[in-house]
């Protein structure tokens, strides 16, 4: 069952997109502290100049000091933002030389602090005020007298508003940037999404277009991260040609396998019909019944094998004791007209039950063909023998026999339908071992044939550890 999820499309979009955002929220944090920082040093540097120039303006004649404020101090700190601009410069008693503050313009800790300070370190703070927050910038210079040389502060400062608009233009500019950005990285990540998946998009066009019985390998270009998905649908063709072919070799078989009976059927009974002689037709039904026993026989081991390879899933297998089932069909086939004229033995058993997981018919069915083979290709007299033994972590089941044995290049064939191992003197169908081997798949397990010293042929079938459990005690 499909189960249909959101698009590899949607998926990659979705994980760029949230990629992105998280990205730019980091540069967004980023992209505003540096517009404040660039804010705070464009203005700082404006302060920094305006002192300087008016600590150049700071005179002394006779112990009388002079301070003429020069027009380009305050030139410099006059913006476009109208923030209110101040400035002071006291001396070192902390008496006003020359100020625009209307009041305490400078708080006595402030002008501590910079007394204390080096001279070349300059003090900036944020100050409340009646006027709003301001951002206060103070340096202490010597001033050169005739007589004497005293150390002044001066002191400059502006209201915020302009550091905040500048801030704020260059985080809009940062934040029209990013959203370019993204808009251009979308429209590339789409082209991008729709270039890489190009490939998929092919292949899929590939096979909604191949006919139903196409099993042809695919002949397209894709990328390395698609190659192993190809190869997988290849070898899934590969497997499906496999099996086409060799349903439609075991339906010419099957077809000519039961074309031969049926032909005999109607040969015998036209014959029959044509005669007056009631010992002629008790001959003619005779040869019907053989041709029908066979044919049914034929039928059913086609049913048995078409059964086994349709089967899905393991959900009926079951612990079973194997010692009881081996036991069981040996004495009933050793009772059969077929063994009548067989040495049909059983080999000793394990002293201890084994017990294996697998379906109870299809053990008897694999078990049954194997006799039922070495009955058929054996020549009466002949001795055939079952064996059960275990092996490690493994347990066997084998019928051997000392018959004329097979071919060795036919050894390998002997599992393919309607395979007789060259043998066309016989009754059989040559779907037993088939049966067998369709069987040892279904459970996991392995056919072995070999041909016997001097003479003869051996099947087993190994069942390997997960399936074969002892009890204990």
């Amino acid at each position: 069952m499909i189960t249909v999820t959101r698009s590899i499309k949607w998926r990659m979009a979705l994980w760029l997109l949230i990629s992105v955002l998280g990205l730019g929220a980091l540069l967004m944090l980023e992209a505003w502290q540096s517009s404040r920082q660039a804010a705070e040093r464009a203005f700082d540097a404006q302060l920094a100049a305006a002192a300087l120039t008016i600590s150049e303006a700071v005179q002394w004649r006779d112990g009388v000091p002079e301070v003429i404020i020069p027009p380009a101090a305050l030139q410099i700190l006059a913006t476009s933002s109208e923030e209110r601009v101040f400035y002071a410069v006291l001396d070192a008693d902390g008496r006003q030389l020359s100020s625009n503050w209307p009041q305490s313009p400078v708080p006595e800790a402030l002008q501590t602090r910079l007394g204390e300070s080096r001279s070349t370190d300059p003090v900036v703070v944020d100050q409340s005020s009646a006027n709003g927050r301001l951002r206060l910038y103070g340096r202490e210079v010597s001033s050169a007298g005739w007589v004497d040389q005293q150390p002044v502060q001066v002191w400059v400062g502006h209201t915020l508003s302009g550091r905040e608009q500048l801030s704020g233009a260059l985080f809009r500019q940062a934040v029209s940037r990013f959203l370019a950005m993204v808009v251009l990285a979308g429209v590339l990540m789409a082209l991008t999404i729709r270039y890489v998946l190009a490939p998929l998009r092919r292949l899929r066009h590939q096979l909604r277009l191949r006919d139903a019985d196409d099993m042809r390998p695919l002949e397209a270009q894709v990328p390395r991260e698609i190659r192993e998905l190809a190869e997988t649908l290849n070898h899934l063709f590969a497997r499906q040609r496999q099996g086409r072919e060799d349903l439609l070799r075991f339906t010419a078989d099957a077809s000519h396998q039961l074309k031969t009976p049926l032909a005999g059927l109607q040969t015998t009974s036209e014959l029959a019909l044509r005669s007056d002689d009631p010992a002629r037709w008790r001959e003619a039904l005779d040869q019907v019944h053989d041709s029908a026993a066979r044919t049914s026989r034929l039928a059913g081991q086609l049913l048995s094998l078409a059964r086994l390879r349709h089967i899905q899933g393991d959900s009926r297998q079951t612990p079973l004791e194997l010692t009881a089932l081996v036991r069981e069909v040996a004495l009933d086939w050793a009772g059969r007209e077929q063994a009548r004229h067989h040495d049909l033995g059983l080999e000793p058993l394990p002293p201890s039950p084994v017990m294996v997981v697998a379906e109870d018919w299809a053990l008897r069915e694999l078990l049954g063909n194997l006799l039922d083979n070495a009955l058929h290709y054996t020549p009466a007299g002949s001795h055939i023998s079952l064996k059960m033994y275990c092996e490690g972590n493994e347990v066997c089941l084998a019928v051997q026999d000392d018959g004329p044995g097979v071919a060795a290049e036919a050894l390998e064939r002997l599992s393919q339908p309607f395979e007789r191992g060259g043998r066309q003197d016989t009754e059989g169908s040559g779907l037993g071992l088939a049966i067998v081997e369709t069987i040892a798949q279904r459970l996991g397990g392995r056919i072995r044939i070999t041909n016997q010293v001097p003479t003869g042929l051996s099947v087993a079938l190994w069942l390997p550890g997960d399936r074969m459990a002892k009890e204990q005690g």
